[in-house]
This record gives C-alpha cells, structure tokens and sequence, in this order.
C-alpha cells in the first residue's frame, strides 16, 4: 500500500477540528443556531394560526 502523504512537517498542518476557538466562536455558533431554529420551527408555528 502506498503512503500518499506529501506534507513534509506534520506539525505545520493543522485540521478544523484540532484548532483552539474562543469565546467569541460559541457566541456566534450559538447565535447562528438560534436563528435557525426561529426559522425552521418558530416562524412556521406562528403561522398555523
């Protein structure tokens, strides 16, 4: 089985999920999750009236 890695120094890439995030990124995650779901439940139940 051949290695298809071409990176040189493994410590130089880093993926998503290993980045560190801040308070900043929950608040926005949170927010944008918020609005979704006013979207995608809230708004339409208000309007089965």
């Amino acid at each position: 089985m051949d290695d298809h890695s071409h990176d040189t120094d493994p410590d130089t890439r880093v993926t998503a999920p290993m980045q560190a995030f801040g308070s900043r990124e929950v608040g926005i995650g949170a927010a944008v999750l918020l609005v979704g779901l006013l979207i995608a439940y809230v708004i339409p139940f208000l309007f089965t009236f």
